[in-house]
């Protein structure tokens, strides 16, 4: 019998959890082609722990068994989807959460919604997204500072010098956003690294340990990372009190002390923001910057696009929407990393998908890794190639994976801004080089990142 710690590596086996417990009477066969459980209790979890991820463990599963495919958490069957064309045939009202931060409320122990059912929940998620844009709002200065400090270390470097992404990104985001979601007192570079301390704690083990099974075999680490939850708890905790007295209204965290939350609903929700927003803004930023360096083609039309719409000046918020194809470069850097490979829900009314029925409250993942680099879907899925989003049906089904429109994920929203920024003010004063003989392997966890360090070199425009 697997350790219960393995089972919490995705929101799709707490939801699986969920299920279990409120509705024990729901177990039906869905008559989905698919894998036979491994194990009599555990289902296909054993499999899942072999493939080393969640989305690997998808894509053996979709090659094998087509685009609609099953296995088994446990005694109970779990629906996957690895097409547009099926996703765009799944009827499932349940969008009163985002997926990815019911996730890793789930993964942290913390509640969703208000307590008070789903209208509770649409109220706290509006709130949540409103801070995250008023935030934007209010320090977008803050965020062009930071960035300009960046591309000026870079420009000092020498033309050989070895730029290191991983590092200097998420450097950048973990400024970004503690700076914005805290307020300026983590401006103070001893105040991030410790920060930045408990947040890897945190994340490492929230992104693999849970994974393996190894955090509840090894009691110094399972100590380690909760001292490390502990201790951000306490420190959001503060930071709140402290916000709320000096009656500030420019950080994430004020704007959240001016709704009915409570001062726990408050903390859970920095923790998400500060947890998440770091990890995908930097790893959108490391994607972007290494993609851009691997095609000098690219790189030139975007510094076109960025003389005509901004001349010499910074951008600022109202520019953003007018760069369409910097819009193009950050789209097809999550298409191609497969940035958030994997989301999740459970069936909200009986649905049905090509010939087979879901029944109610089946949890149904989007298998997005998959779908992402489907030739299907995408021409050439494997390539680099911004010019892909000029076609409408390619934006439509961008869409439809909740990447773009009315479903994007908050998080995902302020990562674009950022990047946006930093694309803005470096391709204008540098150029990218890809360091020869690097190869770049993923890894596919809650969010994909490079398994390395990520190596670039730049030079000065002319």
């Amino acid at each position: 019998m697997l350790d219960f710690a393995i089972f919490a590596v995705t929101f799709v086996i707490i939801l699986v959890g969920a299920v279990l417990y409120l509705y024990p009477s729901s177990r039906r066969a869905s008559g989905i082609p698919g894998l036979n459980p491994t194990d009599e209790k555990d289902g296909n979890l054993q499999d899942i722990v072999n493939r080393g991820s969640l989305h690997e463990f998808l894509v053996s599963l979709h090659q094998r068994f087509g685009s609609v495919a099953s296995f088994w958490f446990g005694g109970r069957p779990v629906v996957s989807l690895g097409s547009v064309h099926q996703l765009r045939q799944h009827i499932n009202p349940n969008h009163t959460t985002d997926s990815f931060e019911t996730m890793l409320k789930s993964l942290l122990g913390y509640q969703s919604g208000m307590g008070g059912g789903a209208t509770e929940t649409v109220m706290r998620k509006k709130v949540y997204e409103n801070a995250i844009n008023n935030t934007l709002k209010s320090n977008f200065p803050v965020v062009l500072k930071l960035v300009e400090e960046l591309v000026g270390k870079w420009k000092s470097f020498p033309e050989s010098q070895h730029t290191p992404l991983c590092a200097h990104l998420l450097g950048l985001a973990m400024k970004t956003v503690t700076q914005l979601a805290l307020g300026e007192s983590f401006g103070d570079d001893s105040t991030v690294l410790s920060f930045r301390k408990n947040h890897d704690a945190i994340w490492s083990e929230i992104g693999k340990g849970y994974l393996d099974g190894s955090l509840e075999k090894s009691s110094s680490r399972k100590g380690h990372y909760e001292k490390a939850l502990s201790e951000m708890e306490s420190m959001l905790l503060s930071v709140a009190k402290e916000r709320k007295a000096q009656r500030k209204q420019t950080a994430f965290v004020d704007s959240l002390l001016q709704s009915s939350l409570t001062e726990r609903q408050i903390m859970e929700d920095c923790m998400v923001f500060t947890l998440s927003g770091c990890v995908i803004a930097a790893n959108l930023c490391i994607w972007a910057l290494y993609f851009l360096s691997t095609s000098e083609e690219v790189q030139d039309k975007l510094y076109k696009e960025l003389e005509e719409v901004l001349g010499s000046d910074p951008v600022s918020l109202d520019k953003i929407p007018q760069l369409r194809y910097c819009q193009q470069v950050l789209n097809e850097t999550v298409r191609t990393a497969k940035l958030t490979p994997v989301a999740a829900r459970l069936q909200g009314v009986e649905g049905k998908v090509d010939q087979h029925v879901i029944p109610k409250e089946t949890l149904v993942i989007y298998a997005l890794g998959v779908v992402l680099q489907d030739s299907d879907t995408w021409s050439a899925p494997y390539r680099f190639d911004p010019d892909r989003f000029e076609e409408e049906s390619v934006g439509r089904s961008f869409c439809l994976l909740g990447f773009s429109g009315n479903q994007t994920c908050p998080e995902l929203r302020f990562a674009y801004t950022v990047a946006t920024v930093l694309l803005s003010t470096l391709v204008r004063q540098l150029k990218l080089h890809p360091l020869k003989g690097q190869v770049m392997e993923v890894r596919s966890e809650l969010v994909s990142t490079p398994k390395d360090e990520t190596w670039i070199t730049v030079s000065r425009r002319s």
